[in-house]
Formats: C-alpha cells, sequence, structure tokens
C-alpha cells in the first residue's frame, strides 16, 4: 500500500487555532516507552518510586525552577506514566541579576519564553531520560513514548475534577488504563 497522508497521518490531539504558549493550566499524561513500568509499583493504593521514578520526580518539579513562567500543580508519577497538571504564566519572576544569573546547582536559567505546551513537555522528557539513562547505563534508550495526551483546563470545576482525579490515580491503579496487568482490557 502507498502511503496516502490522510490516512497514515497520526492525528492530532492539539485543539485547532488554540495557542499554546499563552497562559492556561494543562493536564498532561507522559507515558513511559512501551508502557513499561519503569519508575516503581503500588502497593496498598500509594505509588512506591524506585529509583527511577525518583530522577522522574526530580527533572518533573525541576522544570519549575528552569522555566519560571512554568507553574506545577498536583501531579503524581505512577509505575509507567505521569499524570499532572502544568500552568503557563506571563513571568514575573526572576533569578539573578536580570534573571542571568545561574541556579545554586550551577544550570543556566533557561531563558527562551515558552514556545508551547510541546516544548515544555519535550523539555522535560529530554531532562528526565537523559538523568534516567545516565543512570541505568543505557545512553540513547528511550524513557519516553513519542507524544502525551493534553487537556486544556476550562475553569475551576474542571481543575478540581482532575487534581481529585490525579490524587486518586494510585488508589486506582488495578483499574488503570495504564496498568499493563489489567486484564479486563485484554479478554473481549
Amino acid at each position: 500500500m502507498n502511503y496516502n497522508p490522510q490516512i497514515h497521518q497520526p492525528r492530532s490531539i492539539r485543539l485547532p487555532g488554540l495557542d499554546y504558549t499563552q497562559p492556561r493550566a494543562y493536564f498532561v499524561a507522559i507515558c513511559a516507552h512501551g508502557r513499561d513500568c519503569l519508575f516503581g509499583k503500588v502497593a496498598d493504593g500509594d505509588v512506591v518510586l524506585n529509583h527511577l521514578g525518583r530522577l522522574a520526580h526530580e527533572r518533573w518539579t525541576y522544570t519549575e525552577i528552569v522555566r519560571p513562567e512554568v507553574e506545577l500543580d498536583e501531579f503524581v508519577i505512577m509505575p509507567n506514566h505521569l499524570h499532572g497538571i502544568i500552568t503557563i504564566q506571563r513571568s514575573s519572576r526572576s533569578v539573578g541579576a536580570h534573571a542571568r544569573a545561574p541556579l545554586p546547582s550551577g544550570d543556566a536559567l533557561l531563558q527562551r519564553p515558552p514556545r508551547s505546551l510541546g516544548s515544555l513537555i519535550a523539555g522535560f522528557k529530554s531532562a528526565a531520560t537523559k538523568r534516567i539513562n545516565q543512570s541505568r547505563h543505557t545512553p540513547g534508550q528511550p524513557v519516553w513514548q513519542r507524544n502525551y495526551y493534553e487537556h486544556v483546563i476550562r475553569g475551576e470545576t474542571d481543575l478540581n475534577r482532575i487534581r481529585q482525579y490525579i490524587r486518586d490515580n494510585p488508589a486506582r491503579w488495578a483499574e488503570d488504563i495504564y496498568n499493563p496487568t489489567d486484564v479486563s482490557r485484554t479478554n473481549p
């Protein structure tokens, strides 16, 4: 069969016409490559992160430090995915002289404005992948699936509903669509 872009082009999950650089809140889900349970396990309704999960957690929280225009809200690192609320806001925060001084860790503060939610997620994935692959001695190996799920949060009711969903996610792991051991989806 010949390539037909109408058939073979993956459908974008992005809202047509929406400017993903404007200040607003998003709910994102980012899956591990192959939905492998790289980051830990769920025991008694709580997530128990392993070393790789702690590295992913560290990189997610670091996003807010190196990107002053980003505010993180509720999030959870699950065994094979991350759910989080991320807000792009107009930045008035600065670090150091003229927002150009290096951070205490020696890392430079990122100076470019956010181009899009996609660029923020790509930056997180890249940083987390580098740290995780250094830790497990697997340079160049994929850690994350190519894309991610996003939902534009449309008000306080939506925000609170999503916060609760994230908080409840570990307790619902047995029924989670990302749980590779949920046999209810494999038996029609």
